[in-house]
């Protein structure tokens, strides 16, 4: 891999002479003949070592090596010096430099030192976006799932977090948009910051504009003093509005404004107050309606939606159901002191065929409820809600529309191995496979 060095000597023979020297290595050498050049072509970026002279002119190495660090602590500097200087070259080292080299410089141990600093410096990169892709991971630790579907919900999540642009969750109830909001959050610049939740329908709309923009003592009968609304907290955090297309007009047209213009005033006040929020919405309402019904504006809706995650219900991701159902039963059977190791074929088939029009939040209420009732070491069909008990009876499955060749077939083969009730030589007949072929596709979805 070919890397870019920085090498700053005020002296012209001493730095071209190190610049050929590193040329010969495969390097590419960047030049500067005092520390002001030497920071300036440094801030442009794509420098991975730097090799500095203590003694220039205007700004010293040791003042250079600071700023290099402060801008980027994991670019390797190499102090160069003269005999006298050795003290102050140690002093740099204490400053954070990778190491020093004195004067005249041995050609041999200036590459094997610069080799050995951009070898560390690919070990803290790497070390760095492990750490990046973990912390990534932990944003994504309360939604579950593998299925295509919600790979293109992490996806999208994932490139959107970073950026200040306003997001839209769509699905239904019960889908998980507050969780994918969280995630949002954690995974943004802002992520230090506060993370401000307004649930938009639980709230009269005069209460809501209060509860949003805040008032003034004696605005309103009740306001006793002056009260901050939720986006003078959520101040250079996130803003998370819940069910968005419940709120009126009214309220709409002063959302718009601090979108367009980053600043509002509070009910019964006169003062403007500048904010910096970035907004994340959530609806379960189909928005394109409402706004036709003339009960949504567009243009919020468009300042709202620049970047839409829609999160599909249960019933389009059928696959996730096994990681889910574990997930669930392993957290209520802790919460609860029960030693349930597992769930029945028959229950299981129940729980694939149900519909799930309570989608998540269903799914999770029904496995504590049947954890609660369970009174042995496996969840049975017994155990769950009456509702599920006759899902299980239907003699056909569901393969949602728009499902891959490939999710289609791991939805029949998991369904068909639970109606045989786990009789994979059964499971393998109905199919019209052979039991290895059978035996070869399920660790594809078994967990």
């Amino acid at each position: 891999m070919k890397h870019r060095i920085l090498v700053a000597d005020d002296e012209k023979n001493i730095r071209e002479g190190l610049a050929a020297a590193l040329e010969l290595d495969g390097h590419e050498v960047v030049l500067a003949s005092d520390g002001e050049e030497a920071l300036k072509k440094f801030l442009k970026g794509d420098i991975d070592l730097v090799l500095s002279d203590l003694r220039m002119p205007g700004m010293p190495g040791e003042e250079l090596l600071e700023k290099i660090l402060l801008d980027n602590p994991l670019t390797p500097v190499i102090i160069l010096t003269g005999h006298g200087t050795i003290e102050t070259a140690v002093k740099a080292m204490h400053l954070g430099a990778w190491d020093f080299l004195t004067k005249p410089v041995n050609l041999d141990y200036l590459s094997l030192l610069v080799k050995r600093a951009l070898s560390n410096r690919e070990l803290q990169l790497k070390h760095k976006r492990l750490e990046e892709e973990l912390e990534k991971s932990r944003q994504f630790k309360s939604i579950i799932g593998k299925s295509a579907v919600m790979r293109k919900v992490f996806d999208t999540t994932n490139k959107a977090a970073p950026t200040r642009a306003s997001i839209l969750i769509t699905g239904e109830s019960g889908t998980g948009k507050e969780l994918v909001a969280d995630a949002i959050h954690g995974l943004s610049p802002r992520k230090e910051k506060p993370l401000i939740k307004v649930h938009c329908a639980a709230l009269a709309s005069s209460l809501l504009e209060s509860e949003l923009f805040g008032h003034e003592k004696g605005a309103f009968t009740g306001a006793a003093s002056r009260k901050r609304g939720r986006f003078e907290l959520a101040h250079e955090g996130t803003l998370f509005l819940d069910e968005i297309g419940e709120i009126d007009q009214n309220i709409q047209i002063k959302l718009l404004r601090v979108l367009q213009e980053r600043k509002f005033e509070r009910v019964g006040g006169e003062e403007s107050i500048e904010v910096d929020v970035r907004i994340v919405a959530a609806t379960n309402k189909d928005l394109k309606a409402e706004i036709e019904k003339g009960n949504f504006r567009e243009d919020l809706y468009f300042r709202l939606n620049v970047v839409n995650i829609h999160v599909p219900p249960l019933r389009e991701r059928k696959e996730d159901l096994p990681l889910l159902i574990t997930s669930f039963l392993n957290e209520f059977a802790n919460e609860n002191g029960k030693n349930i190791k597992g769930i029945s074929d028959k229950a299981r088939s129940c729980l694939y065929a149900y519909s799930w029009p309570g989608n998540i939040r269903e799914l999770r209420n029904c496995i504590e409820s049947a954890v609660v009732m369970s009174g042995g070491s496996l969840l049975t069909e017994d155990d769950l809600p009456p509702g599920l008990k006759s899902a299980g009876d239907e003699d056909f499955i569901r393969i949602p529309m728009g499902s891959s060749m490939e999710e289609a077939e791991k939805i029949i083969i998991r369904e068909t191995v639970s109606a045989q009730k786990g009789n994979q030589s059964k499971a393998a007949d109905v199919l019209g496979i052979g039991r290895k072929t059978l035996h070869r596709k399920l660790p594809d979805w078994e967990e």
